[in-house]
Protein backbone atom coordinates (compact mmCIF):
# COMPACT_ATOMS: atom_id res chain seq x y z
CA UNK A 1 0.00 0.00 0.00
CA UNK A 2 1.21 3.36 -1.16
CA UNK A 3 2.16 5.85 1.70
CA UNK A 4 2.75 9.85 1.28
CA UNK A 5 4.50 11.32 3.95
CA UNK A 6 5.35 15.36 3.67
CA UNK A 7 7.55 17.13 5.70
CA UNK A 8 9.18 20.53 5.71
CA UNK A 9 10.12 23.11 8.11
CA UNK A 10 7.00 24.64 9.64
CA UNK A 11 8.24 28.25 10.10
CA UNK A 12 9.89 30.17 7.33
CA UNK A 13 10.62 33.98 7.04
CA UNK A 14 8.70 36.05 4.18
CA UNK A 15 10.37 36.38 1.03
CA UNK A 16 12.60 33.40 1.47
CA UNK A 17 12.00 30.08 -0.31
CA UNK A 18 10.13 26.96 1.30
CA UNK A 19 10.96 23.72 0.40
CA UNK A 20 9.08 20.81 1.40
CA UNK A 21 9.34 17.06 0.62
CA UNK A 22 7.15 14.41 -0.32
CA UNK A 23 8.36 10.52 0.52
CA UNK A 24 6.42 7.90 -0.90
CA UNK A 25 6.76 4.09 0.31
CA UNK A 26 4.83 1.29 -1.15
CA UNK A 27 5.81 2.79 -4.35
CA UNK A 28 8.32 3.91 -6.86
CA UNK A 29 8.36 7.60 -8.21
CA UNK A 30 9.07 6.71 -11.49
CA UNK A 31 6.65 3.46 -11.87
CA UNK A 32 4.11 3.55 -14.61
CA UNK A 33 1.28 6.61 -15.15
CA UNK A 34 1.22 8.04 -11.69
CA UNK A 35 1.54 11.16 -11.30
CA UNK A 36 2.26 13.70 -8.32
CA UNK A 37 0.77 17.03 -6.81
CA UNK A 38 1.20 18.91 -4.30
CA UNK A 39 -1.82 20.80 -2.80
CA UNK A 40 -2.57 23.00 -0.03
CA UNK A 41 -4.93 24.93 2.62
CA UNK A 42 -4.97 28.30 3.24
CA UNK A 43 -6.68 29.33 6.83
CA UNK A 44 -10.35 29.66 5.93
CA UNK A 45 -9.66 28.82 2.30
CA UNK A 46 -10.60 25.85 0.04
CA UNK A 47 -7.83 23.55 -1.03
CA UNK A 48 -5.64 25.33 -3.81
CA UNK A 49 -3.37 23.07 -6.87
CA UNK A 50 -0.20 24.01 -7.25
CA UNK A 51 1.08 21.58 -9.30
CA UNK A 52 2.43 18.26 -10.54
CA UNK A 53 5.25 15.85 -11.46
CA UNK A 54 4.71 12.99 -14.04
CA UNK A 55 6.70 9.89 -13.82
CA UNK A 56 8.23 10.78 -17.63
CA UNK A 57 9.61 14.29 -15.27
CA UNK A 58 7.52 16.42 -16.94
CA UNK A 59 5.34 18.97 -14.64
CA UNK A 60 2.77 20.77 -14.51
CA UNK A 61 2.03 24.36 -12.53
CA UNK A 62 -0.96 26.20 -11.53
CA UNK A 63 -0.44 29.78 -13.90
CA UNK A 64 -1.11 31.65 -10.35
CA UNK A 65 1.90 29.81 -9.41
CA UNK A 66 4.09 29.15 -11.84
CA UNK A 67 6.84 31.36 -11.64
CA UNK A 68 7.55 30.70 -7.47
CA UNK A 69 7.16 26.96 -7.74
CA UNK A 70 8.93 24.01 -8.85
CA UNK A 71 8.72 20.66 -8.53
CA UNK A 72 11.38 18.16 -9.05
CA UNK A 73 11.82 14.78 -7.68
CA UNK A 74 14.96 12.61 -6.06
CA UNK A 75 14.63 8.84 -7.15
CA UNK A 76 16.95 7.98 -5.07
CA UNK A 77 15.14 8.79 -2.28
CA UNK A 78 11.84 8.56 -3.71
CA UNK A 79 10.85 11.69 -2.87
CA UNK A 80 8.81 14.28 -4.74
CA UNK A 81 10.18 17.90 -3.55
CA UNK A 82 8.06 21.46 -3.77
CA UNK A 83 9.78 24.68 -3.91
CA UNK A 84 8.15 27.77 -3.37
CA UNK A 85 10.18 31.06 -3.61
CA UNK A 86 9.43 34.10 -2.23
CA UNK A 87 7.18 32.90 -0.03
CA UNK A 88 4.55 35.90 2.39
CA UNK A 89 2.22 35.39 5.04
CA UNK A 90 -0.34 34.73 2.20
CA UNK A 91 1.59 31.03 1.40
CA UNK A 92 0.69 29.74 4.92
CA UNK A 93 -1.36 26.84 4.69
CA UNK A 94 -1.38 22.97 5.25
CA UNK A 95 0.32 21.32 2.42
CA UNK A 96 -0.52 18.04 0.78
CA UNK A 97 0.82 15.52 -1.77
CA UNK A 98 -1.15 13.18 -3.51
CA UNK A 99 -0.93 10.54 -6.35
CA UNK A 100 -3.15 9.85 -8.96
CA UNK A 101 -3.52 7.41 -12.16
CA UNK A 102 -4.61 10.45 -14.48
CA UNK A 103 -3.39 13.95 -14.78
CA UNK A 104 -5.35 16.38 -12.15
CA UNK A 105 -4.72 19.57 -13.63
CA UNK A 106 -6.56 21.88 -11.04
CA UNK A 107 -8.09 19.34 -9.41
CA UNK A 108 -8.56 19.23 -5.53
CA UNK A 109 -11.18 16.96 -4.52
CA UNK A 110 -10.08 14.21 -2.63
CA UNK A 111 -11.77 11.70 -4.34
CA UNK A 112 -10.17 11.72 -7.83
CA UNK A 113 -6.43 11.40 -6.32
CA UNK A 114 -6.37 7.60 -5.20
CA UNK A 115 -3.44 8.53 -2.12
CA UNK A 116 -2.59 11.43 -0.12
CA UNK A 117 -0.25 12.21 2.54
CA UNK A 118 -2.02 13.68 5.94
CA UNK A 119 -0.36 17.07 5.48
CA UNK A 120 2.50 19.57 6.48
CA UNK A 121 1.50 22.85 7.96
CA UNK A 122 3.35 25.88 7.02
CA UNK A 123 3.64 28.97 8.52
CA UNK A 124 5.56 32.45 7.10
CA UNK A 125 6.01 34.53 9.43
CA UNK A 126 9.22 36.79 10.49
Amino acid sequence: QVRLQESGPGLVKPWTTLSLACTVSGASITANWPYWSWIRQSPGKGLEWMGAIATSGSTYYNPHLKSRTDIFRDTSKNQITLQLRSVTPEDTAVYYCARSTKLLLGVTERAPYDSWGQGTQVTVSS
